[in-house]
């Protein structure tokens, strides 16, 4: 039977593209109905859309193999946005009044406008994350109704390479597949791993993946910093596979033996690990192999955790990601990072029923595109489709109208949501429009200005004063007479 209610979710990875469909129950919990993987490691590098076309065929086939398990056509799609290429960049907008003024929400809208208008060479604005708000010397998180002379706005800007942002709508274009909304991916998952307590206490939410490490510090609720690191468990592997073997059996060989961190009494400098049936490599090398690379993440990943932060993390350090899998993680990052409080975050903390076995795993690799899922509000769902049509029969047919939202603007606290190149554009016309309006009008008022100073220069003339004084004289003789 079809499906008439449920949600697509789409997430880019470097290895693997995924597409999951769910359906959203009353208690919150999430019904999987369908899971499809792709191989994308030829065309998505490090998270980074690099070839639109193959990317754009894959995710052909990814709805593809979804509607035909539906046995329903998808109308539109919620996307994950991550990669080397995002970034954030703290930025500062002051307001300073003439005279001590009450401040309003529309001098705070103001604010965000001016700090979104924000231009970065060859960088493209995500989103932004307002961390508080200086009212002349103090900070607030909300300053309407303060009196001040000064209001400072203290944002957290998401950047994106421009080329890279428009590499990933070409290709939901170029696939004639029409996108719900982007999340940033970090942003979504942080939501759906880490606690209240963890993110209002200070927390770093590292996601360790098989090309790029993921760094997200929250304090007081607020996302602090975000940034992404080239490395992943695949330097791992790499590293591993320099003792003169295919990366394939290096691979194996990670996941079966791999340590985050073995005691040098427990090392046993006569055993040997075996590759394949005729070879093997020594114990002590592969560990030293596999340790100084990690360590060598964990460096970087703590390197990047702010000063004002790294000693108030109360939270502690949650790790998840594929690479947290590795045995004795907690041990490594204890080591390198002095922070005891560190947990695995293997799961969600939503609830989800599936019979889908890389998701009942609960080892971190499904975590992103289960927190996209549950990101997703809107229906997905379109028309039932005849399932005896081939899986991958081509038609010409326009790709199913989505369903219509209110546009967000520019300016707007969307908390993660990224506004699509459709959808910028759409509030950049409105944005250039209000613009003209505005401007029309202050002419319009100058106009009108301009005229009632003529018309009372022309009163106040002397040729005005003297007609008006004769006129008057006249008019007073003429009274007199009568």
């Amino acid at each position: 039977m079809a499906a008439k209610d449920f949600i697509v979710a789409i997430e880019l990875g470097s290895s693997k593209m995924t597409g999951i469909a769910g359906k959203k129950n009353l208690d919150g919990s999430i019904n999987v109905l369908a899971v499809v993987k792709e191989d994308s490691s030829s065309f998505i590098h490090k998270g980074v859309v690099y070839n639109s076309d193959k990317t754009a065929t894959c995710l052909v086939n990814i709805i593809t193999k979804l509607k035909h398990q539906l046995k329903t056509d998808i109308t539109q799609v919620y996307v994950g946005i991550g990669g080397q290429s995002i970034r954030s960049l703290k930025n500062v907008v002051t307001k300073n009044m003439p005279v001590e003024d009450k401040v309003t929400q529309e001098m705070v809208y103001q604010l965000m406008d001016i700090n979104r208008s924000m231009s970065y060479p060859d960088q493209e604005i995500l989103d932004a994350a307002t961390q508080e708000y200086k009212v002349d010397n103090q900070y607030q998180l909300d300053p309407v109704g303060i009196q001040c002379k000064t209001l400072e706005g203290n944002f957290l800007n998401i950047l994106c390479r421009k080329s890279f942002y428009n590499n990933l709508n070409q290709c939901f274009e170029t696939a004639n597949i029409n996108i719900a909304e982007i999340f940033l991916s970090p942003v979504a998952l942080a939501n759906s791993v880490l606690t209240e307590a963890e993110k209002r206490s200070g927390c770093v939410l590292v996601d360790i993946g098989a090309s790029t490490t993921t760094v997200c510090v929250y304090s007081k609720n607020i996302l602090r910093h975000l940034s992404v690191l080239p490395l992943g468990s695949n330097n791992i592997t790499k590293d591993i596979a320099s003792l003169q073997m295919e990366e394939s059996d290096a691979e194996k060989m990670k996941l079966k033996y791999g340590c985050a961190y073995t005691e040098n009494a427990d090392i046993d400098n006569t055993l040997m690990l075996p590759i394949d049936a005729e070879r093997s490599v020594e114990s002590r090398k592969f560990i030293e192999i596999v340790e100084s690379r990690l360590q060598e993440i964990i460096e970087n990943a703590w390197y990047q955790v702010p000063s004002e932060y790294s000693d108030k993390l109360l939270g502690g350090i949650i790790l998840t990601g594929g690479g947290a899998n590795m045995k004795n993680i907690e041990k490594a990052f204890t080591l390198c990072t002095h922070i005891d409080k560190i947990r695995v975050a293997r799961f969600v903390t939503n609830t989800i029923v599936s019979t889908n076995d890389e998701i009942n795993a609960h080892n971190c690799m499904m975590n992103t595109v289960l927190a996209l899922l549950d990101k997703g509000e809107a229906n997905c769902a379109g028309n039932a489709v005849d399932p005896n049509a081939g899986l991958f029969d081509e038609t010409e047919e326009a790709a199913p109208k989505a369903v219509e939202r209110k546009a967000r603007q520019i300016g707007e606290t969307t908390g993660g949501v990224v506004l699509t190149l459709a959808e910028k554009q759409q509030a950049e016309e409105e944005k250039r429009r209000k613009q003209e309006e505005m401007e029309r009008q202050e002419l319009e008022r100058q106009r009108e200005e301009e005229e009632r100073a003529a018309e009372e220069r022309r009163k106040n003339s002397f040729w005005h004063k003297t007609f008006n004084g004769i006129k008057n004289f006249g008019k007073k003789i003429m009274e007199e007479e009568e």
